[in-house]
């Protein structure tokens, strides 16, 4: 029986398959990174440290706003403003990294330049102001806006996740485009062009040998009525539930690898740009995901926990197979949490916890930081729906979005 998606009620899963093989290694350096056998190595310093930002005036006290209308709700006449563009990555060569303890990434700074790694220590580096119809809220390393209608939306730089482990760093003016160069130590560079809104243009890898490999190329329709937010009717959705909706505690690492490497659910009309996919929910919902409700984040913190790193070999696994087969594999790595707190603060935790899970993935297990991408939603898509404290919508997720990029399976 076909079903409507996005979201399912809780549902008990039935229990995993037989053990499945382990999953293939990824080749040697200079094509993409080994996985390790057997027990993980110490997870190595975290990168670059956020520039300190200036002190900003403390945020007032917030109480629990209603729950902002998804995306998928926005009249398709009414187009958007240019984003504001995130916070501009450093210039010229890496900054020394800095560790920030296990999953933290690259923790921004206070204007006295100590690490953060909570929510509390975040809100009073925050910096307010309206601009035209919209709130701006700026945070040391990222831009939180909030639309006229009430929604919310998050951008950030993904280049310093990149820069993890560089020999060197340098960003240059190629046309119209801010390009940083990231250069591995094997000689890899990966190359991103962001427009001056921080857009995304493109991403490669380019091999030590010359080959380059084409990641993401965004040819969106530059056009005055450009609306980021697709309006899609729900999908109509065939597979069984613990095919669409993968719960890592339950589910194989077969049927791990399987949901990341499968077709659309129903057939793409165009390919969509990254900022479509980002804020169009019902674009995301044609491809199934993974959740990984194995790891447990601290209130308020998105550092993921020493002892619950491991956790995340079996989708580290299944992701560095599938860019095996496919170098240009791109994965999604979506940030949610519950309804508990402002829409802000759970906007800025849900975008780092992302972030830290992405970071964890590279740095531990060595799966390529430019194949994944990384966003955080907040309270938005509830999978659970209710105001109380609520673990499965404490959440990250993993969902391939390489077919929504190029428009095909």
């Amino acid at each position: 029986m076909a079903y409507i998606g996005p979201e399912f009620a809780p549902a008990r899963m039935p229990p995993p398959g037989p053990p499945q093989q382990p999953a293939q290694t990824v080749p040697p350096p200079g094509q993409l990174p080994q996985l390790p056998q057997g027990a993980p190595a110490q997870l190595p310093p975290a990168g670059p440290a956020q520039r300190p930002a200036q002190t900003a005036p403390a945020q007032p006290p917030q109480g629990a706003p209603a729950q902002a209308p998804a995306p998928a709700q926005q009249p398709a006449q009414a187009a958007p403003a240019p984003l504001p563009a995130p916070p501009a990555p450093p210039a010229a060569q890496a900054q020394p990294l800095q560790p920030a303890g296990p999953g933290a990434g690259m923790a921004p700074r206070t204007a006295q330049g100590q690490p953060m790694v909570k929510m509390q220590q975040l809100q009073a580096e925050r910096h307010q102001t309206v601009e035209g119809n919209r709130t701006i809220i700026r945070e040391p390393d990222r831009v939180i806006i909030r639309e006229d209608d009430g929604r919310f939306l998050i951008r950030h730089s993904e280049v310093d996740r990149f820069r993890y482990d560089a020999r060197d760093v340098r960003v240059e003016r190629q046309g119209n485009n801010n390009v940083t160069i990231v250069v591995r130590p094997d000689g890899a560079r990966i190359v991103t062009a962001l427009d001056d809104n921080g857009r995304l243009v493109r991403r490669s890898r380019v091999l030590p040998d010359g080959r380059e490999i084409v990641l993401i190329e965004d040819r969106g329709p530059l056009v005055a009525n450009y609306n980021y937010y697709v309006e899609l009717p729900p999908p109509v959705i065939r597979l069984p539930r613990e095919r669409y909706i993968v719960e890592t505690e339950r589910a194989s690492p077969e049927m791990i690898y399987e949901a990341l490497v499968a077709p659309p659910i129903e057939r793409l009309e165009r390919p969509y740009t990254l900022e479509e996919i980002r804020y169009s929910p019902m674009v995301r919902e044609r491809m199934p995901r993974i959740d990984l409700d194995t790891i447990n984040f601290e209130f308020g913190s998105w550092e993921v926990p020493p002892d619950q790193l491991d956790r995340l070999a079996v989708v580290a696994q299944a992701i560095a197979r599938a860019i095996q087969r496919n170098p240009r594999e791109v994965f999604l790595i979506e940030g949610h949490t519950d309804a508990v707190g402002s829409d802000v603060d759970n906007l800025s935790l849900s975008d780092r916890r992302a972030e830290s899970v992405a970071l964890a993935l590279s740095e531990r297990f060595q799966v390529p930081a430019e194949n994944l991408s990384t966003q955080g939603y907040g309270k938005q898509y509830l999978k659970v729906p209710t105001d109380a404290p609520e673990r499965q919508n404490r959440r990250v997720t993993v969902r391939r979005i390489t077919p929504l990029l190029a428009g095909g399976g």
